[in-house]
């Protein structure tokens, strides 16, 4: 079944932990690059219409663009992650698309609370665990990665891969 996401790309990650995706997230070897997911599942594909788009649109462009950095490893039981600081921006993105549509919940609404987060690694708990210890030295080593969030692109993968659809712009930095 063909799916839909709206994401924030941190292309500043790609050098530093774009290996590690490609080893322990699935995701990555399907063309989704580094980013902090905002929604997720959307709609699918074919039912992504321009009056959906507009809304989109309309629902995100109030907010102002940010910086953000990533500095610190988190776990889920099978996910090795990095942490978005601040992370308020990013649940209120994705609160804003959870109010103009609000039959799609952030993971079917499976998780209480929005945890933004760059994924590194997912699948089993064992990778995770190795995956973040390698992350851990990765980010030692390599220090902080200071991100702008200026746009929410919304990736879809009714071609099997996943592609980028459609990039909603943010306003100026306040």
């Amino acid at each position: 079944m063909s799916e839909s996401a709206f994401i924030v790309r941190v292309p500043e990650a790609e050098g530093p932990v774009g290996d590690l995706r490609r080893r322990f997230d699935a995701s990555a070897r399907l063309g989704v690059p580094a980013h902090i997911t905002v929604l997720f599942p959307f709609m699918p594909p074919e039912q992504i219409t321009d009056a959906v788009l507009r809304r989109a649109r309309a629902a995100l462009a109030p907010l102002a663009s940010f910086t953000f950095r990533l500095s610190r490893v988190g776990r889920f039981a099978a996910t090795a992650w990095l942490a978005p600081e601040p992370a308020q921006p990013f649940i209120a993105l994705t609160q804003a698309l959870v109010g103009a549509f609000p039959g799609f919940l952030p993971f079917r609404g499976e998780h209480a609370g929005v945890v933004p987060h760059l994924t590194v690694a997912n699948g089993s708990r064992e990778e995770a665990e190795i995956a973040a210890a390698e992350l851990a030295r990765v980010m030692q080593a390599h220090g902080a990665i200071d991100g702008v969030c200026d746009s929410v692109a919304l990736l879809d993968n009714a071609s099997g891969a996943w592609r980028e659809r459609q990039v909603f712009a943010l306003g100026a930095r306040r």
